[in-house]
């Protein structure tokens, strides 16, 4: 029987194998082009993505919580930055399938229980690789057992009070709309 965690953690593993080919999709004239994601361009999201894609996986495989937490001030892409996100992939992964979403998440002084950082990083790299696909031109379309998981576990941690101002209001959509515009819409995007 999957468990929960083991669930999300098979789901994570997908949406990050499929993010990488969306992050060496982008093309350096698309750098500067807007996304859906209306605090980043594209250059700036996938600094966003693989930086904190690289520490969360670097704080799941720390079972101690001593690593430094790199700084992302300013923090950059990496050359091949599809290789990294395929290497932190491959850690969190890995620290996942030993156990780590049974302790807390430690990034520096702050840590978090690791079941909900685990949510928390699906829908965010579900959505981010969402965003970095429409900005570029890519497909963007999500399986339905991705979407509705995602939706389910959005529909529950986003307050109010957490929406403003990390997360837009919600654009209406038809209540039998696909299930990726009624989650890309609850998470404040156009379909």
């Amino acid at each position: 029987m999957t468990t929960s965690t083991e669930k999300t953690t098979d789901l994570l593993a997908a949406v990050l194998a499929d993010l990488a080919p969306v992050v060496a999709g982008v093309t350096e004239q698309q750098k500067n082009d807007p996304t859906p994601c209306s605090d980043y361009d594209v250059a700036q999201l996938t600094d966003h993505v693989t930086g904190w894609l690289s520490t969360f996986a670097d704080g799941f495989a720390d079972p101690d919580g001593q690593a430094p937490r790199a700084s992302l001030d300013g923090y950059v892409s990496p050359p091949d930055p599809a290789a990294e996100v395929r290497r932190a992939a491959a850690t969190m992964e890995k620290a996942l399938r030993d156990g780590a979403a049974a302790r807390p998440l430690k990034l520096g002084g702050s840590a978090m229980p690791g079941e909900l950082a685990l949510g928390m990083i699906l829908w965010e790299y579900q959505m981010h690789g969402w965003d970095l696909a429409r900005a570029t031109g890519q497909p963007a379309a999500l399986d339905d057992t991705l979407a509705a998981h995602v939706l389910a576990f959005a529909e529950q941690a986003i307050t109010p009070g957490f929406r403003a101002p990390r997360i837009g209001p919600a654009v209406p959509v038809a209540a039998d709309a696909p299930l990726t515009d009624r989650l890309v819409a609850f998470l404040g995007r156009q379909p």
